[in-house]
């Protein structure tokens, strides 16, 4: 199977092929078209650099710009089938929600790859395939939502309990109201009702495309959306937002998973593309890619300044800047 090592060779040795520089572009497509022909499935790519050391979650998230970036990749691609392969940290839920409608009015039969981490809001997404294929390495997150406070990214749950606390310490010591008051004066009015809707709302989401996809077919598809829906919110559970779950706690839960190792060259090419897309992170300044087996694409640069996509002829990429992403400085 090539390794990350073999995949930045290939890279390194289309620089000898009369291009200016190393090809990220050519090897990326290269797997995504043979994946295609493996599966004859439709294939799209949606992978964000979020592990990278200058990763910014304003261009890491879901949002719905990505709705763009689907538009353009969805053209051409007649269902029923699609393979999602999805490398995310997550976002907004109410975009997931959008981008899951939009996905799930063209596409019947969709199967999502995680190659790596598909977390939080793309956790949500993930199970809203009728399948999810996950190697032994891969990982899925809670889907407690985050709010962002102080500029800092709090869990919903987190801020009931502390205000819970709060009011169990003061009613039982009022002295205790000092301590407290200059912590709670930090947060705005009605932020309790924020954090329990938000709540109510991942779960609701999941629930309902379990049992309208996944577990469709299952006669107890409301009990076991239900259960898998409150699994995967269950902040007390988990304890922290970014642990990860894998294939095999996901799978006692009811969740459908197959295991990507079970067809080689199947692994081998969603690996290998996961890995050209990492290498041309590190090496263009992409930090979004969304792509599809023909060629048409949205990508997002980390840039300081923040300019609307231009468009590209198609089959060509769509970015902060209209030249080829595999010739960025």
């Amino acid at each position: 199977m090539p390794g990350w090592g073999d995949i930045l060779r290939e890279i390194g040795e289309s620089a000898s092929q009369g291009s200016a520089g190393p090809d990220f572009d050519l090897i990326r497509r290269k797997y995504l078209t043979e994946l295609h022909a493996h599966t004859g499935r439709n294939v799209v790519l949606y992978a964000t650099d979020f592990l990278g050391a200058q990763a910014n979650p304003a261009n890491t998230s879901i949002t719905l710009q990505d709705m763009q970036g689907l538009m353009e990749c969805f053209r051409d691609l007649p269902g029923p089938s699609l393979d999602l392969i999805l490398h995310s940290p997550g976002g907004s839920p109410e975009a997931a929600n959008s981008l899951v409608s939009y996905m799930r009015s063209k596409y019947e039969d969709v199967r999502v790859f995680v190659p790596l981490a598909a977390m939080s809001a793309a956790t949500m997404w993930a199970l809203s395939a009728n399948v999810i294929v996950m190697g032994k390495h891969s990982q899925l997150g809670p889907i407690d939502p985050q709010l962002v406070t102080g500029g800092r990214a709090m869990p919903a749950r987190a801020l009931i309990r502390q205000f819970e606390r709060a009011a169990e310490e003061c009613s039982n010591d009022a002295t205790r109201l000092s301590v407290w008051l200059p912590i709670l004066q930090q947060y705005a009015p009605g932020l309790l009702e924020v954090c329990a809707q938000y709540e109510e709302l991942g779960r609701e989401l999941v629930k309902e495309w379990l049992r309208s996809y996944m577990l469709a077919a299952d006669p107890d598809r409301d009990q076991k959306s239900e259960a898998i829906a409150k699994y995967f919110a269950d902040a007390d559970l988990h304890k922290a937002h970014g642990r990860g779950i894998d294939r095999d706690h996901a799978r006692a839960q009811g969740v459908i998973v197959e295991d990507l190792e079970d067809d080689q060259v199947l692994q081998d090419l969603v690996l290998s593309v996961f890995h050209a897309t990492t290498q041309t992170f590190g090496g263009t300044g992409a930090v979004k890619i969304i792509e599809n087996h023909i060629g048409r694409a949205f990508a997002v640069q980390q840039m300081a300044v923040n300019v609307g996509p231009m468009m590209t002829p198609p089959g060509g990429f769509l970015h902060m800047q209209p030249v080829p992403l595999g010739s960025i400085p």
